[in-house]
């Protein structure tokens, strides 16, 4: 079954306008046609008692012999019905034809009709086989027998078919004309609302989710006495309390960068003092206990990531503070292949593909950045696999657009960690994560860093099959 669009407000008010008024049109014109149809047949049965059955009379003594032996007709109207009954059965019908009477032949249900119509003085409506219908009244006769009287309902039909064609005419021009201003109104009506409801939609394109944002001001329609100045109110106190919120939340993020950036400055001077005198005690040439070696040497590697991490955060606080990145030609080919080169040498059980233009692909960028988010993403494919494990980097450009992709055919990420897989601090496998020295900043980094170049990042995976795709402009 089809289902019907959904309507507009505005067109089911003009709707519902317009049915009740087609429904009040409908009700006036069968009441008038019934009254009309009801005040003719009353006239109808007047005539027919005026008449007194004088035609239907002369056709009761049609044996006693007169001057030419026919019914009188006089001062009977055209299609003037008579019959006689005699115990109830016709013994004759006549209709008046152009001042004369015409025989009528009756069929077996007219003279059962005939015979079953009372003798109250009422007029009953009938229907003939070769007449049409009748408007009967039946009389008693000198004779003790039955006379009937009857003159036709066409003329009653015909005047109330008449004021059924005028009346819908009138009524769907009505219709027309109403339906038009109902539009109209309704559209006026529905203005206040038709501005609160693009106050609403331009609040709904404003990207809440990032940075502080300039709400727009508040709806004019908020007059509590209507239902579109209670719906504007509410709207303007959601509006202020949504801007409250996203104001905290900037300034408690903006803390929170400032904090990051200042604890990551100041992290690196003590780091950098500690790797510096863990390497200087490994150089010493005396004896050293295999205890305290291996101490130093923990020392220096811990050192090693922790001097990793602070500038994976330096670099994330910087690119949330929106500091500006360099901006020149970079060849980006270039930097694929040297990426590649790197991720073979750290790890050699895998198996790198290239899968590049025959040209040179060149954008505007800084290179630095680039080359760190590319060797981010092979870092995390090489991490996150298992040997052997094949890593293809494909480089394509389409129309104002250029797309790196690093596919692998590993386990996959799992679903329920693919929403959150650029987010900090995030890591599939944790164990393995901290024993390969990773921050689970590395995507987070390539998040920052394509967005910083107004490009995006993407990701799908599945078992057998994972694909980060990073698109660029030209």
């Amino acid at each position: 079954m089809r289902r019907l669009p959904p309507r507009t407000l505005r067109g089911q008010l003009t709707a519902g306008l317009v049915t009740l008024l087609a429904l009040a049109c409908l009700s006036v014109g069968i009441s008038t046609a019934l009254a009309l149809r009801g005040f003719l047949m009353g006239r109808l049965d007047e005539q027919l008692t005026a008449s007194g059955g004088r035609f239907a009379a002369s056709l009761e003594h049609e044996a006693k012999p007169d001057a030419d032996n026919r019914p009188d007709t006089r001062g009977q109207a055209d299609a003037t019905f008579g019959a006689r009954l005699v115990d109830g059965s016709v013994t004759r019908a006549a209709v008046v034809d152009d001042a004369t009477d015409r025989p009528v032949r009756l069929a077996s249900r007219d003279r059962r009709a005939l015979a079953a119509i009372p003798t109250d003085g009422n007029g009953h409506s009938i229907g003939l086989s070769t007449l049409r219908g009748y408007r009967v009244m039946a009389f008693r006769g000198d004779d003790q027998d039955t006379l009937l009287t009857g003159l036709p309902l066409h003329p009653v039909e015909e005047t109330v078919h008449r004021l059924e064609a005028v009346e819908t005419v009138l009524f769907a021009a009505a219709l027309l004309i109403t339906g038009v201003a109902a539009a109209l109104w309704v559209r006026i009506s529905l203005r206040p609302l038709r501005r609160v409801t693009a106050r609403a939609a331009e609040v709904a394109e404003l990207p809440l989710a990032s940075g502080e944002i300039a709400m727009p001001g508040p709806l004019p329609d908020n007059d509590p006495r209507t239902e579109v100045g209670q719906v504007g109110s509410a709207l303007n106190h959601m509006f202020g309390h949504v801007e409250d919120a996203l104001s905290r939340r900037h300034a408690s993020e903006e803390r929170l960068r400032h904090f990051a950036a200042d604890a990551s400055h100041e992290l690196r001077t003590p780091v950098a003092n500690i790797r510096g005198h863990a390497e200087l005690a490994l150089r010493h040439h005396g004896p050293v206990a295999a205890e305290v070696r291996h101490a130093l040497e923990r020392i220096d590697g811990e050192s090693r990531r922790m001097t990793r991490l602070v500038d994976d955060l330096l670099l994330l606080a910087r690119l949330d503070a929106g500091r500006p990145l360099e901006h020149g030609p970079v060849d980006l080919t270039l930097l694929i292949l040297n990426a590649t080169d790197d991720a073979r040498a750290a790890g050699p059980t895998h198996r790198w593909l290239l899968d590049l233009p025959e040209d040179p692909v060149t954008i505007t960028g800084d290179a630095h950045r680039l080359q760190q988010a590319i060797g981010n993403l092979l870092a995390n494919a090489r991490t996150h696999t298992p040997p052997g494990t094949e890593v293809t980097i494909t480089l394509t450009t389409g129309g104002p657009d250029v797309f790196l992709s690093v596919s692998d055919n590993g386990p996959g990420i799992p679903e329920d960690l693919q929403p959150e897989v650029f987010g900090r601090f995030v890591r599939a496998d944790h164990t393995r994560s901290r024993n390969t020295g990773s921050t689970g900043l590395g995507l987070a980094i390539v998040h920052a860093v394509t967005t910083a170049h107004a490009g995006t990042v993407s990701l799908t995976s599945r078992p057998g099959r994972t694909t980060f795709r990073m698109t660029l402009p030209a």
